[in-house]
Formats: structure tokens, sequence, C-alpha cells
């Protein structure tokens, strides 16, 4: 097999061909329009499968709703965070013989209702666990959430969790804009051009870029960037190193900051996937790499929070041009 990696020769940041051309707002307004409009199910990405356990309880609220998720023998269970008897916090419960019992008073709850405290459906797709929302989502209920395709088994996953202020669809703006990569992201990646920009008919962005790893040595890949649902925004490697990887980028509403801004989860999945014999070496120190996969994640994602947090501002206060 050729070695993946690349020398390049980028021009200095500010000697990049400007993209501003190029990001035409009516297109990524356009393929926004398009992924908010699709079907959710009404599923939301909760957390990793990881962070759910049989050893104690998961709390996160979503859209201003508490919930708790446990595991009760393979099987993955939520339901509303607050105790139906007086109001506990049931994410500082236990869980014991696969209930959830509340710690002010022991009341056991489990995969049935009892009184006004009904289970939520929830899918664990063996990366990210799913709960299903219907008051929440408003739209018609589908039984398992909107997956996108990924790679075989084999591949390695990392989830990394970060939280702004700012609602999901400036999340998945964010990733709507290619163009800035190269721009504001100089750090890890290089030589972006835009090969296909989405329509109706073929509703999604190509890439090719380069990952920078060290000096002007680099991997070059051609990416694909689809939404396969209003709150999650794709990418797969089509060409190059890793073919068949992908991350995704779950955007998750949570409740209000206290001043009433909105804020969101981006709970951003990637799972690298690569042919070559060293890549199933590595899987036995997966605990190992995986950390680094979330550094990766979280370092990109402290620039673009602040994107979308820039987008949400303007936009709530009419100042987005346009």
């Amino acid at each position: 097999m050729s070695m993946p990696l690349r020398r390049f020769a980028a021009k200095p940041w500010p000697e990049q061909e400007p993209t501003w051309r190029d990001a035409k707002p009516a297109l990524i307004e356009a393929a926004l329009k398009r992924a908010t409009a699709r079907p959710s199910g009404n599923w939301f990405v909760l957390a990793a499968s990881r962070e759910v356990t049989a050893d104690k309880p998961f709390g996160r609220t979503i859209a201003g709703v508490e919930v708790v998720a446990w595991r009760s023998g393979p099987s993955v269970l939520a339901g509303p965070g607050s105790c139906p008897h007086l109001g506990a916090p049931l994410c500082d419960g236990a869980v014991h013989l696969g209930e959830l019992v509340c710690r002010w008073h022991g009341l056991a709850l489990g995969s049935r209702k009892f009184g006004a405290w009904s289970p939520y459906p929830a899918h664990d797709d063996g990366v990210l666990v799913w709960v299903r929302l219907d008051d929440v989502g408003g739209e018609e209920p589908l039984p398992l959430p909107v997956l996108p395709e990924r790679p075989p088994a084999g591949s390695l996953d990392a989830v990394a969790t970060m939280i702004g202020r700012c609602e999901p669809e400036d999340v998945v703006a964010n990733r709507l804009d290619p163009w800035h990569g190269a721009w504001f992201h100089p750090y890890s990646f290089a030589d972006l051009t835009v090969l296909e920009t989405p329509t109706e008919e073929d509703d999604r962005f190509l890439v090719e870029v380069t990952f920078k790893l060290v000096g002007k040595v680099g991997v070059p890949v051609v990416a694909a960037f689809t939404c396969p649902e209003p709150r999650t925004i794709v990418m797969h490697i089509v060409q190059g190193e890793g073919a068949g990887s992908v991350v995704e980028t779950h955007a998750t509403p949570l409740a209000p900051a206290a001043d009433g801004s909105a804020r969101t989860a981006v709970v951003e999945a990637t799972i690298a996937y690569s042919d070559r014999p060293g890549f199933t070496k590595a899987l036995p120190v997966a605990p190992a790499i995986r950390p680094l996969m979330k550094w990766a994640a979280a370092r990109l994602w402290k620039d673009d929070l602040a994107y979308a947090e820039r987008r949400y501002q303007l936009r709530t206060t009419g100042r987005f041009p346009g």
C-alpha cells in the first residue's frame, strides 16, 4: 500500500485564496432549510453509549425536559428525570437489579409506567444513546432514529461533547459552510477546495482537503457532508486514507441559560476505519487513542462554537446579514 502522507505547499494564512465569494449565504441557507425540514421522528442524541451504564444513572436536560437513562441488562432505559413521588432528581439515584432507585425514599422505577411517570423510548446504536421525546419533537414518531451509514465492524469510535449558547440550527449551519475550514482552522486543514455544492437532487457538499499532521505534512482526502435529519450533519471520507470513516455531529437542545439564551450540546462521534493491517493492531489500545480523538474534536469545536454562538447572537437580535 502507498503511504497516505503527503507534503503540501500551503500559502501563508493571509495569502490564501479568499473563499467568501463561493460561500454564498443563500446557498448555505437553502441547504439548512432542507436539512431542518427532514423528519427526525422526535429522536434526540442523549449521550455516548459508554456514558450510560448499569452502575449509575445518566441525566441530561433536553429542550428543557429532564431525562434520565440507565442500563438494565443489555437494554437502555430512559424516562423523566423527576421522581413522581416528591420530585427528587433521579440522576442522583442508584441502579439496582436493573431498576432506577430514588435516593429520597427508595421508589424503584423501570420499564413500566408508574403514575404520571412513563418511560421514554430509547435506542443504543452502539456508539450513541438516543431518546424519543414526542412532546418536544412534535413530529410523527419513528420507531428508530435516522442513522447515517457507518463503517463496518472493526472501526474505532470516540465521542466528544461540547456545549454552546446557540440553537441546533446554528451548529448545523456551521458545518454547512465548509469554506471556512482552512481560514478558521489553519492548524488542522490545508488546500481545501469545495468540489460540489448541494442541490435538491444531490444534497451534499463534496470537499477535497488535507488534514494537517505536522509541519507541511498531511493526509489528503475527499469528504462528503450530508444531513440525514435536522439535528445531524455527517462527514463521510469517500476517497483517500480512512475511506469509510465518519464524523457525525449531532446537535441536542438543552435547558436555556440563566439569561434565557439557548444552549445546545454538540455530541460529535468520530468513527475511524481503515483497511490497512496496522489499523486492526491499534484497536486493542483504543482506550489510549480515544482521548486524542476527543481532544481533536474539542479543539475544532472551541472555534466552531464561537462561530455558532456569534450566528445565534446576530440572528436572534435581527443583525444577521441579509
